[in-house]
């Protein structure tokens, strides 16, 4: 009789990221236990969901004593709670880099100390502090929140200096809760993001470079390995390397660049699993789920290779017609079980080929059956 104990990850958030890592974990023999503060959470589709707000203690200890290790699907969880949590059961990655992931002022002065080139930027707590960082800055620029919003929330683009009534109306309420920072703005020749992953033992890996189009602030198409970045993969992982090191991180992240010139200049980093990393499920030896599965558990990192080409489409809104893909050669449909919505991530696909002919070929004829060729016209650009 096998009474061997299943080790237990506890993820704080429901989402699809939360929902994916359950399902990476059960090969791995490992239970998954969600906590989040909505209750239709889709992560409780796969997983057990215990329902508590991100305050309610005596909840969340209970939680902590039915888990090993705690991890989080998204960096807008408390970096109080996750310090709170640190202080009863092992929180991976720690506390500290959710803390520096959610204030942009920190995350870009990390960046700078590591090494790592930003856009200029300046903070803004008033109307005469912005009009101040545009004379210093200049025109197009990017007011953002310091804390919370991502794909694309929380900004505010300003083309010429007499956007910034317009900026200050819609983003200055915002100043004295979260803080506001002005960013200029990159005419990059391409966005790029690597994904990382350290183990315990201080392991450390990165899969190949990830190429991504953004729609709106949010992620339309990504292709990986990325064509023609010759050396810009040592690079970037010698970037993500010094910034795992500098946080003592446990587990996979995402950093998010710019390439301007031949040169990387970091936009964001997210510590958890990424959008921009779901391609290696199928893509990769070892997905970024699995490895992070086997990080934050000490166990030994898997290969992060590619197998092969991989375009991922990234369904925002509404899923399109899942037959189309599931007919195609080497296409994978992942539904997250969310309700449409305007601006809501409900589920990818990807699509792989050995070479970058056939996953042209591929990518055009699904394209045509969806009436999606504007999606896909610039990953087929990149392919050549």
């Amino acid at each position: 009789m096998n009474d061997r104990r299943q080790p237990v990850l506890g993820v704080l958030g429901g989402g699809q990221l939360a929902r994916m890592l359950a399902l990476a974990a059960a090969p791995l023999g490992v239970k998954t236990l969600v906590v989040d503060n909505v209750a239709d959470a889709c992560a409780g589709q796969v997983a057990p969901l215990v329902v508590a707000d991100w305050t309610d203690y005596d909840a969340l200890g209970a939680f902590a004593a039915q888990v090993d290790v705690v991890t989080f699907d998204f960096e807008n969880v408390p970096a109080e709670t996750a310090r709170w949590l640190a202080e009863r059961v092992a929180v991976s990655p720690a506390p500290q880099a959710l803390a520096v992931a959610q204030d942009r002022l920190a995350e870009k002065t990390l960046f700078r100390e590591c090494g790592l080139h930003t856009p200029d930027f300046m903070t803004v707590d008033t109307r005469e502090q912005l009009d101040q960082a545009l004379a210093a800055i200049g025109v197009p620029a990017i007011l953002k929140t310091r804390r919370l919003g991502y794909d694309g929330k929380g900004q505010f683009r300003l083309h010429a200096l007499a956007d910034a009534e317009a900026a200050w109306a819609a983003l200055g309420a915002q100043a004295a809760k979260h803080g506001l920072i002005l960013e200029a703005f990159v005419p990059f020749e391409r966005e790029l993001s690597v994904i990382a992953v350290r183990g315990r033992d201080g392991d450390f890996r990165t899969w190949p470079l990830t190429r991504n189009w953004h729609v709106d602030g949010v992620l339309s198409m990504s292709l990986a390995p990325a064509p023609g970045i010759g050396q810009l993969q040592s690079r970037a992982t010698a970037l993500a390397r010094t910034l795992a090191e500098r946080l003592d991180y446990v587990g996979v992240f995402a950093l998010e660049l710019f390439v301007k010139d031949g040169e990387l200049l970091g936009n964001e980093m997210a510590p958890r699993v990424h959008n921009s990393g779901h391609w290696t499920i199928e893509g990769a030896h070892a997905s970024q789920f699995e490895n992070h599965v086997r990080a934050v558990l000490g166990l030994p990192l898997g290969d992060t290779g590619a197998r092969s080409l991989s375009a991922m489409f990234n369904w925002i809104g509404e899923l399109p017609d899942a037959s189309v893909l599931l007919r195609a050669v080497d296409a994978h449909w992942h539904d997250y079980g969310k309700q449409a919505r305007p601006g809501r991530k409900v589920g990818h696909a990807t699509v792989c080929a050995p070479d970058a002919r056939q996953l042209a070929v591929r990518l055009g004829a699904i394209a045509a059956a969806l009436g999606r060729e504007a999606q896909v016209a610039p990953v087929l650009s990149a392919l050549g």
